[in-house]
């Protein structure tokens, strides 16, 4: 079963982080989801956070985690958001689950095949050698050497944590994204359609959906809305929260 953090009451809304990240990075837009009067389901995807290690890791086996999860906490009626990986996994699950979706949110990920494009990332991280017990300023130090940006070195650096005394680790499952990092960028199947209110929102300095790409998106979600937050990369929702905020319970309400 998936790790999830669960907060207030009201309709379910299910919220999925992105490749390398976990439950955490949503905590603080989460907490004003509670107070909209939405019960907040932050999920750790597997292979992230907390949630569980597994050789498979796919799209397909992603979805099946959520559908699992939405079982085990009798979920029948939500609405779902999905940043970037988990965009994908949003998407997918609403074209092939549409009977317990309501309204889906895709923060900066389209349908389409995405090439890979984390080698300088993953690099760096395979470059931390743990068996040395490194400390956290030692981890930083290896990562800037390939991840100059500081924004996305902080975030990388939140899935460090003490396994045991002296002995930092990784959340994520590294050796599988290491082995299969083409399945990220896999396209949602052709055929697939979730005929519901939809919203996609994407990042004005991000070049992860362009408006060449409207047209595909629509093939899948015909209702689909939408929206560009200024100034902002591929982490939208952390570059501009209010914003994103704004939009999302703006959708969610209407």
């Amino acid at each position: 079963m998936l790790y999830s953090k669960i907060e207030g009451k009201g309709k379910p809304f299910i919220i999925m982080h992105g490749f390398l990240g976990m439950s955490d990075n949503w905590k603080t837009l989460a907490g004003q989801y509670v107070d909209a009067g939405f019960q907040v389901h932050l999920l750790d995807l597997r292979n992230h956070g907390r949630s569980f290690h597994s050789d498979e890791w796919s799209y397909e086996a992603m979805v099946q985690d959520v559908f699992e999860y939405c079982q085990a906490h009798q979920l029948t009626k939500i609405d779902i958001l999905g940043h970037s990986m988990g965009g994908k996994v949003a998407m997918l699950f609403a074209t092939t689950h549409s009977d317990i979706v309501d309204k889906l949110i895709v923060a900066d990920i389209g349908p389409r095949f995405y090439k890979p494009h984390h080698q300088d990332i993953l690099a760096g991280l395979n470059a931390v050698d743990f068996s040395v017990q490194p400390s956290r300023n030692d981890v930083e130090a290896i990562l800037t050497q390939y991840v100059p940006d500081f924004g996305t070195r902080q975030f990388l650096m939140k899935n460090l944590y003490w396994k045991e005394p002296g002995q930092l680790a990784f959340r994520f499952n590294l050796p599988v994204f290491n082995n299969n990092l083409e399945a990220i960028g896999k396209a949602l199947a052709e055929g697939l359609v979730f005929d519901k209110e939809t919203l996609f929102i994407r990042g004005g300095n991000s070049g992860y959906i362009a408006d060449s790409d409207f047209d595909a998106i629509r093939q899948h979600f015909p209702k689909a809305k939408f929206e560009t937050i200024p100034n902002a990369g591929h982490w939208l929702h952390a570059e501009n929260p209010k914003m994103f905020f704004e939009l999302t319970t703006e959708f969610l309400k209407e």
